[in-house]
C-alpha cells in the first residue's frame, strides 16, 4: 500500500538530528534523506560506515525509515570534463554510505539542462548516467533521474529520452514539476511504468510551491494513477525554504508537509475504499 513521508530538505535549517525529530513528531514514518546542510557528502565519503551509523541510529530513535537518498550532482552534464567527472566520482565515493545506510535508492538530477546548439550534451548526460548506475548496481542500489524544470529531463518525453539510453535508469517523479510546467496528465503517466519513488508539494502553473489551500494538483488524479500502475511506495512530500525563483511561496513547513499528508492519506484510502466495494 502506498505510504506517505517527508524530506529532510522541509526543515534544512535544523540539524539532521533536529530534523529527523521533527518529522517523527509530525506523525511521519518514511523519510528522504537529501545532500545539503543536513547531509555532509565529503564526511560520509571518508567515514562511510560511521555517518551511516549515526544516522540509523537517529532514524532507530525516532522510529523512522529511510525512503531515498538524493544526491544532487547537477554537473553531469556539463561541457566541462573535470567538473564531470568530479560529480561522478562523488557519487562512486558515496556508494559504501548508501549501502551501510540501506537506503532503496538513489535519486540524482539528470543534470542542467544545455541550448538546443550543444548537440553533444545528450551524449555527455547519457555517458554520466550510465557510470551512476553501475555504481549503484555494484551496491545493488537502483538509482533513477527526477525529471525537473532547467534540466536535461525537464519533461516527459526529455526524461523517456534518458530513460530509454540509460538501461536501469528509473524516475524519481516529482507532480509539482510537471505541473509547473503546465504538462498534461496524460503525458506525466507517460512515466508511470518507470517511476521507482514519487514526490509531491502543493503547486500551479506559474508557481512551484504554493500553500496547500493554493495548490492546483488533483489529488484524486494523480493516486488514482498510481494505484492503476501499481505503484505501492512512499510518496514523499518534499517542501523547500527556498523561495522567489520559479515563483517558489513561502510556506510553514510543519503544517504544509501535515496538511499534505493528510489530504493523500484521505484521499488514498477513498479510492482503496471505492474500488473494494
Amino acid at each position: 500500500m502506498i505510504e506517505f513521508g517527508c524530506h529532510t530538505w522541509a526543515f534544512n535549517d535544523l540539524t539532521l538530528s533536529e530534523a529527523l525529530g521533527t518529522i517523527a513528531r509530525l506523525g511521519f514514518r518514511y523519510v528522504d534523506l537529501g545532500s545539503g546542510p543536513g547531509l555532509n557528502s565529503a564526511r560520509a565519503a571518508t567515514n562511510p560506515r560511521k555517518t551511516a551509523n549515526e544516522i540509523t541510529e537517529d532514524l532507530d530513535f525516532f522510529n523512522l525509515k529511510i525512503s531515498d537518498l538524493y544526491l544532487m550532482l547537477p554537473r553531469i552534464s556539463l561541457d566541462d570534463d573535470e567538473r564531470r567527472a568530479k560529480d561522478i566520482e562523488i557519487f562512486q565515493a558515496l556508494m559504501p554510505f548508501a549501502q551501510a545506510l540501506k537506503t532503496p535508492g538513489i535519486t540524482v538530477s539528470p543534470g542542467l539542462a544545455h541550448a538546443p546548439e550543444d548537440t553533444a550534451a545528450f551524449a555527455r548526460t547519457t555517458e554520466a548516467l550510465r557510470a551512476l548506475v553501475a555504481a549503484g548496481e555494484k551496491v545493488k542500489i537502483p538509482v533513477s533521474i527526477e525529471p525537473h524544470v532547467d534540466s536535461m529531463a525537464a519533461t516527459p518525453e526529455a526524461a523517456l529520452k534518458l530513460i530509454d539510453a540509460v538501461p536501469g535508469l528509473g524516475i524519481t517523479l516529482d507532480w509539482a514539476q510537471m505541473i509547473y510546467q503546465n504538462i498534461k496528465h496524460s503525458e506525466i503517466i507517460r512515466l508511470l511504468p518507470h517511476v521507482r519513488h514519487v514526490q509531491i508539494r502543493s503547486a500551479t502553473r506559474t508557481r512551484l510551491q504554493t500553500p496547500f489551500e493554493k495548490g492546483r494538483i488533483d489529488l484524486p488524479r494523480m493516486l488514482g494513477a498510481l494505484l492503476d500502475a501499481e505503484y505501492d511506495g512512499v510518496i514523499t512530500v518534499e517542501t523547500t525554504l527556498l523561495s522567489g525563483r520559479y515563483g517558489i511561496q513561502p510556506v510553514n513547513a510543519a503544517r504544509e508537509v501535515t496538511n499534505i499528508r493528510d489530504a493523500l492519506r484521505d484521499t488514498r484510502n477513498t479510492l482503496l475504499k471505492s474500488t473494494a466495494t
